[in-house]
């Protein structure tokens, strides 16, 4: 390093080698003589004489003396070692910005200059850092596209940013074709969209740290799961293995079956997990970019990648991100424990006459649980349930931490969103549903309908598709004072019961189950539903009464 630090001290800047016969000009600057002489012969006719370095004028042409202690140096410097030519890799290559000011083989520019349009390589950019004629002059990294600064209309240098046409314009197209337009400085210009850079980054970064906890998280679920998979495949095994030859293919059975969920339920995980890091990688790529970009000098160059590099991807939805409770594997655990007990039962009996080799014992792990008959047996299935604002129809306003909806007259200042419904007064839960879950509604009024319902019903319009119980994609109970109605793709079913100012409902998702209940001091069944259930549910809820009426989940 400091041998070719050495080296561009002791070359000629016109010649860029080493200097032969060194002479010193009155500037101060050094020249090989016949360099020098060459130089001032061309500008002979102009009786003018300069420093091609600092462009210092001298009149009259000043007579060169040889420096003899240069000349003893540069000699000294050579048998020392000192190339007299630069190093390969500080010639310009074809993707290389080359010195302008170079002749024969040009060396790479080491910065460019927004005023004269020109790059330099570090030797001829001396003159902009040592004289004062250069001092205003505007230095950036070294770039192929100068010309891009100049308008090709008026040949000016476009300094001015038109917001009206989003487009840099020199000062003359400022009183010509974009005249009456809204316009500022490419700086001015520049320093704004430099603001709102650091807020996309900072929005990046934050999405960032927020795919990594939920990444984190499935880690944690995938874990559990694996555990409470193997948990209750070793409790299996022990329950089959009392059972001897009697239970070996049943055990089969239900290993099977738990690794076949275990293998499901990891997989779906993974999928999502694997997601969300591609949209860290992603969004960490676009921060560098942006960065890259928030240093870039030239304001055209900024402000011409800026718009395509700005827009961000749609973030993974952090609703999608479901945490499933793993009774599952416990209720296998349950059903074969069940099972043991009920053998060793029989088998205890001595008056029971049972060949065992005949007996064909069948064990359902996804089969219907017994529905629970008390409140207290419902509420060990209880979910907390929260309304998701970008769903919430303008009609709707969302308060007590988005559990309570109040219907109004006023249209809410919602910001526009595709899963948000337009023309119907309804709302749906954050959290999907599955598995065995119950939750309640408190409502005031006259009325409210309570609905689940897949994710993928239509959300745009009023057509009978977007409205709960009207398609055969959800199923809703109408709540009224003074009557309750289901509905089904369209079909009405009256329903009888209590009148309550509460409704329960339950979902027992894999056997198909919906219930709804009527909550007072007891629980009366109003309506259920078998079914086969294809894709998680949502909890909804529909206003169609006047302003202020209330639903609320409890």
């Amino acid at each position: 390093m400091a041998q070719q630090r050495n080296e561009v001290r002791f070359c000629c800047s016109i010649c860029l080698d080493l200097l032969k016969h060194p002479v010193t000009i009155p500037c101060g600057h050094n020249y090989c003589m016949n360099c020098i002489k060459t130089h001032w012969d061309e500008e002979d006719q102009k009786n003018i004489h300069s420093c091609p370095q600092c462009r210092q004028t001298f009149t009259p042409r000043p007579v060169l003396q040889r420096n003899t202690m240069l000349a003893e140096l540069v000699e000294e410097l050579k048998k020392t070692g000192l190339q007299a030519a630069p190093a390969d890799h500080c010639y310009a290559g074809p993707e290389d910005v080359a010195c302008d000011f170079c002749t024969g083989r040009k060396l790479k520019a080491f910065k460019s200059c927004l005023v004269c349009l020109a790059s330099y390589c570090e030797q001829h950019l001396q003159p902009h850092y040592e004289s004062q004629t250069f001092k205003k002059h505007k230095l950036v990294e070294a770039s192929a596209k100068l010309q891009d600064t100049i308008c090709s209309r008026h040949d000016k240098v476009m300094e001015i940013f038109c917001r009206t046409d989003q487009q840099c314009i020199c000062y003359l197209c400022s009183v010509d074709e974009h005249k009456g337009h809204d316009t500022v400085s490419a700086a001015a210009e520049r320093t704004e969209r430099q603001r709102e850079l650091e807020v996309s980054r900072l929005n990046i970064q934050q999405r960032i740290q927020d795919r990594e906890k939920d990444v984190k998280e499935l880690q944690q679920e995938v874990e559990a799961i694996n555990g409470s998979a193997d948990k209750a495949v070793e409790d299996s095994e022990k329950i089959f293995t009392e059972l001897i030859r009697l239970m070996e293919k049943r055990r089969s059975d239900v290993k099977q079956q738990v690794r076949s969920q275990q293998e499901t339920e990891v997989s779906r995980v993974k999928d999502l997990q694997e997601k969300l890091e591609q949209e860290i990688t992603e969004l960490k790529r676009k921060d560098a970019e942006l960065e890259k970009l928030s240093h870039t000098e030239d304001h055209n160059q900024f402000l011409h990648n800026y718009p395509s590099l700005s827009r961000l991807s749609q973030s993974t939805d952090s609703s999608s991100i479901n945490i499933r409770p793993l009774r599952d594997f416990e209720d296998v655990t349950a059903a074969v424990s069940e099972l043991r007990d009920k053998l060793q039962d029989v088998l205890r009996d001595q008056r029971t006459n049972i060949s065992l080799t005949d007996t064909e014992v069948h064990v359902s792990l996804s089969g219907p649980e017994p529905e629970p008959k008390t409140r207290a047996e419902f509420l060990k299935y209880s979910r907390e349930l929260t309304l998701d604002p970008n769903t919430a129809n303008t009609q709707l306003l969302l308060s007590e931490g988005n559990r309570k909806v109040t219907r109004m007259n006023q249209p809410q200042s919602y910001s526009s969103h595709p899963d948000r419904f337009t023309g119907w007064p309804q709302v749906l839960s954050r959290e999907s549903l599955t598995g065995r879950c119950y939750w309640e509604v408190e409502w005031r009024g006259r009325g409210v309908y309570v609905a689940v319902t897949y994710k993928n019903i239509s959300r745009a319009g009023s057509s009978y598709e977007c409205v709960f119980g009207f398609n055969d994609k959800s199923w809703m109970l109408n709540c009224h004072t003074n009557s309750y109605n289901f509905y089904y793709n369209k079909a009405r079913t009256p329903v009888s019961g209590p009148r309550s100012s509460r409704v329960g409902v339950y979902l027992d998702h894999s056997a198909g189950i919906l219930s709804f209940y009527s909550v007072s001091e007891t629980m009366t069944l109003l309506h259920r539903v078998q079914t086969t259930f294809t894709q998680p549910l949502y909890a909804g809820l529909l206003h169609s009464g006047p302003n202020g009426e209330t639903a609320e989940f409890c």
